[in-house]
């Protein structure tokens, strides 16, 4: 089988003649961001005055009017695509299915003409994500180590919900994560029982109702900016504050906080220092659940994914190793 993915230098996802995933490529006509983080959406000013198409679900695409602003996907032809959904371009046909990391997160299928089915999962946890066959699989490595499996006797969301509520006993409590992360711990919260007003900065209230648009139900949500919140910060009063893990370190000093990471392998709850703790909520499959995908798809070929954060190399010598099949770690290094 001649190769028909890979991945370039510059982070670009390669399906096929005609798509290119998570960055700009100049010689693919179609685009597709499979998720609202950052370095899914490399290069995507240049893909929307250049690409024919830019591909993505519509969840992603309100999620990205919040993050850049709705004129920022008005300067190219922005498609929606639903899970299931296919659609044909030239000789190659492209479908979406669900992928469990955060809200519109998207797996890529492209079918070409001789049938073969290349598969993409952009970043997934295995337990809610389908796993598709495949005979060209890209994979993303992210925890692509045996170093990083979670063996964790106690129930992570439960840690969660008791730290927090231990913090609220003393006033405020801060929690730290990214987006997509942070409204899943508000979720978490929310459905624990907590009722304590919600408070946050006015980029992460937008994401955060994009999401109750989407069917989260993530309780009573107020903008830090509004009166009765900074009243609530100014006397300590029990409520949580919820920050883009981007302003660690410069909000919440001597607060309670929580932060919630995947980075945690050996502990589900980790005091790093008085009043700070790490929680292991993670959008990730380890280490497992990765060999796990494969063991399922079956694929005659394997790209892990080595331009992103991650161990890609050491998760395609397992692969190989344990699968018997092909496996490479792309860009090369």
């Amino acid at each position: 089988m001649s190769v028909k993915a890979t991945v370039t230098s510059k982070g670009a996802v390669i399906l096929g003649k005609s798509v290119a995933c998570d960055a700009f490529d100049d010689l693919r006509p179609l685009r597709v961001v499979t998720h609202a983080h950052a370095d899914h959406m490399i290069g995507l000013q240049h893909s929307l005055r250049k690409c024919e198409k830019v591909l993505m679900t519509k969840a992603t695409k309100d999620l990205i009017d919040v993050m850049k602003s709705p004129l920022f996907l008005m300067s190219g032809y922005v498609e929606t695509l639903d899970y299931g959904k296919t659609m044909r371009y030239s000789e190659e046909t492209v479908t979406f299915f669900p992928a469990d990391h955060i809200l519109g997160a998207a797996q890529v299928l492209v079918e070409d003409a001789e049938g073969t089915r290349i598969v993409y999962t952009g970043d997934f946890r295995i337990d809610g994500t389908p796993v598709l066959e495949a005979d060209v699989l890209v994979i993303e490595a992210t925890y692509g180590s045996p170093s990083c499996r979670r063996r964790f006797d106690k129930d992570v969301k439960d840690l969660l919900v008791s730290v927090v509520e231990d913090g609220l006993k003393r006033g405020l409590v801060y929690v730290f994560g990214y987006y997509g992360k942070l409204q899943e711990a508000m979720e978490i919260l929310h459905g624990a029982g907590l009722r304590v007003p919600f408070v946050m900065p006015e980029r992460v209230f937008h994401v955060s109702k994009i999401c109750e648009r989407y069917g989260m139900r993530l309780g009573r949500l107020m903008r830090l900016e509004e009166r009765e919140a900074m009243e609530m910060l100014s006397r300590n009063a029990p409520c949580i504050i919820f920050h883009h893990m981007g302003s660690r370190g410069k909000v919440g000093l001597g607060r309670f906080c929580v932060y919630v990471s995947g980075w945690e392998f050996d502990e589900p709850c980790r005091e790093i220092a008085d009043k700070e703790y790490v929680i292991a909520l993670s959008d990730h499959s380890d280490f497992d659940g990765l060999m796990e995908y494969v063991r399922r798809s079956r694929p005659k070929l394997v790209i892990t994914d080595n331009f992103r954060v991650g161990y890609a190399q050491t998760l395609a010598r397992h692969i190989q190793r344990q699968f018997n099949v092909s496996a490479l770690a792309l860009p090369e290094r």
